[in-house]
C-alpha cells in the first residue's frame, strides 16, 4: 500500500508545484496596516484549491474581529473516525530589509532544488499537502474530513475563541496540523511537545520630562540606564532565563541536531551557545525570555537628553506541562520586583499561549509514526519545537481525547521560516502527502477493527 501511495504522490507532484507557485505570489500579509485585499483574494484562493481537490461544501466562516477561516466538513464511512486538517493562508512580511536574494513574491526554483518565497513553507506547503491528500484519497475517504484553514495565524488571531465558541464544527479524532516539520529533508520527523508563549510588556519611569543629559546625568537616573538593570535580571551568567516560579524541565526524545540547530539558526562564528544542559533541553524543555522591541529613539533621532520613559515588550517561551496563566504570572511579578533606583515600573499583560506535550500512546500518533517510517522508509525521530501554536489549546479543551499530530515541510535546518529567502523542499512536501495518506488510511482500518 505505502508504494502505491508514494507513487501517486510523486505522479501528482508537477500539479502540487504548480498550484503552491501560485498561492506564494498572493502577498497575503494578515498584519495591521498592511492591504487587506490579498488576504481576501488568498481567503478565495483557499477555497478553490479545495474544490479542486475534490472537496465539496467548502466556504468561508466569518470569524469575529479577524479574517475569514476556510472551512469544510466532508463526510465519510458511518462509524469512521473524523480527521480535521489544518495550517493558515497568511504569510509573515518580507521587508526589503530581510535581504532577500530574489523577490519574496514571485517563487523561484533554484539550483539547490528548493522553491524559494514567503510562504513557501510556513505555510502555504502545509496548503498544498492538504490538497495531495484528499486527491490521493479520492472521493470515497476512508473517513470523515474536516478542513480548517486559518487567515490569521501570524499576527493576533482570532480563531482560538471561535473554536472554543463553535465546538460542533470542530470536534474530531485527530487533528493534523500542518505547520511544522521535521530537522532535515529526508528525515522523519514527528513533533512530539511545543513550547508555550506567554508574553507582556514592562514600562520605566524615571523622570516628569527629558532633561539635558549634560547638566542633569550623574545623579539624575534615565530609564534607559534603568531598564537595561531589570532585563539583565533575567538571566544568569550562563544565559539561562533565571525567574522565580517559571519551571524547567528535561528532554527525553530524539536529541537536536546541532549541526542543523546551527544552521537553522544562522549564528555567526565564534558566536557561543546561551544557557547549560543539552542542546535539546535549551529549546525545547527550558525557558527562554525575548525582548521582542523597545520603544525608544533610533541612533539617528538621538539627543542630548536621559530617557524618561522607555517600555519594552517582552516574550518568553515556556516548557511542556506548565501553566501558561502562571508562568506569565511569575515573569511579571519579577519585573515588578525589580526597581533598581526605586523608578516606576508598570507590567501589562499581552498574551498566553499553552504548552502542549502529546499523548504518545493514543492510537491516532502510533497509526502515524506508523505512516511517516513507511513513507520516509526510516526511523522517526520524536522531536520537540520551541515555538507555539496557540491554536492546539483551544483544540484539546474542545476534544480532549483527539489526538494532535505536529508535521510538515518545514525542514529547521534549511526553512528559514519568517526569515529572508524562505524555501521549501518539493521532495519534503512529497513524502508528507504520502505520509498523511497513509495515516489516513491506517487510522480509519484501525478503527473499523
Amino acid at each position: 500500500m505505502s508504494e502505491e501511495i508514494s507513487a501517486a504522490a510523486a505522479q501528482l507532484m508537477p500539479e502540487v508545484i504548480e498550484r503552491l507557485e501560485a498561492l506564494v505570489r498572493i502577498p497575503s500579509v494578515a498584519f495591521p496596516g498592511f492591504d487587506p485585499e490579498p488576504v481576501h483574494a488568498m481567503g478565495a484562493a483557499v477555497v478553490e484549491l479545495f474544490e479542486a481537490a475534490g472537496a465539496t461544501g467548502v466556504k468561508l466562516l466569518d470569524v469575529p474581529d479577524g479574517y475569514p477561516c476556510v472551512y469544510a466538513d466532508l463526510p465519510g464511512p458511518a462509524g469512521s473516525p473524523t480527521v480535521l486538517l489544518y495550517a493558515h493562508y497568511d504569510v509573515q512580511p518580507a521587508p526589503k530589509s530581510q535581504g532577500w536574494s530574489s523577490e519574496p513574491f514571485e517563487p523561484v526554483t533554484k539550483e539547490d532544488g528548493r522553491i524559494y518565497g514567503r510562504g513557501a513553507a510556513d505555510d502555504k506547503s502545509g496548503l498544498v499537502i492538504h490538497y495531495g491528500t484528499l486527491k490521493l484519497l479520492g472521493p470515497d475517504r476512508p473517513c470523515h474530513v474536516k478542513i480548517l484553514v486559518e487567515g490569521e495565524e501570524e499576527t493576533i488571531s482570532h480563531l482560538e475563541a471561535f473554536v472554543e465558541a463553535n465546538p460542533d464544527l470542530f470536534t474530531a479524532d485527530a487533528y493534523v496540523i500542518g505547520d511544522i516539520g521535521p530537522q532535515r529533508v529526508g528525515r522523519a520527523g514527528l513533533t512530539t511537545a511545543l513550547r508555550g508563549d506567554v508574553a507582556c510588556t514592562v514600562t520605566v519611569r524615571t523622570l516628569a520630562n527629558p532633561v539635558h543629559s549634560g547638566m542633569f546625568g550623574g545623579a539624575a537616573p534615565d530609564a534607559m540606564t534603568a531598564m537595561i538593570r531589570i532585563l539583565d535580571s533575567l538571566h544568569d551568567e550562563h544565559g539561562d532565563t533565571v525567574i522565580p516560579g517559571v519551571e524547567h524541565g528535561r528532554w527525553g526524545g530524539a536529541d537536536m541536531d546541532e549541526q542543523v540547530y546551527r544552521d537553522g539558526s544562522a549564528i555567526l562564528p565564534g558566536v557561543e551557545f546561551l544557557g547549560t544542559g543539552s542542546l535539546s533541553d535549551r529549546i525545547w524543555m527550558k525557558p527562554s525570555v525575548t525582548v521582542l522591541g523597545m520603544d525608544l529613539p533610533n541612533t539617528a533621532e538621538a539627543s542630548n537628553v536621559l530617557l524618561p520613559e522607555v517600555t519594552a515588550k517582552l516574550s518568553m517561551r515556556i516548557v511542556p506541562g506548565s501553566d501558561g496563566e502562571a508562568q506569565l504570572d511569575a515573569l511579571m511579578d519579577h519585573l515588578r520586583s525589580q526597581r533598581p533606583w526605586n523608578c516606576e515600573v508598570e507590567v501589562a499583560k499581552v498574551k498566553v499561549g499553552q504548552p502542549f506535550a502529546v499523548d504518545e500512546s493514543h492510537p491516532a500518533i502510533i497509526a502515524a509514526g506508523a505512516a511517516l517510517e513507511e513513507a520516509y522508509a526510516g526511523a522517526v525521530e520524536k522531536i520537540g519545537s520551541g515555538a507555539s501554536i496557540p491554536l492546539v489549546a483551544s483544540l484539546q479543551k474542545i476534544a480532549p481525547d483527539g489526538a494532535i499530530i505536529l508535521w510538515g515541510a518545514e525542514d529547521t535546518a534549511q526553512s528559514r521560516i519568517h526569515a529572508s529567502d524562505e524555501s521549501v523542499d518539493p521532495g519534503e512536501i512529497e513524502r508528507m502527502i504520502a505520509a498523511q495518506t497513509l495515516f489516513i488510511t491506517k487510522l480509519s482500518e484501525s478503527a473499523a477493527h
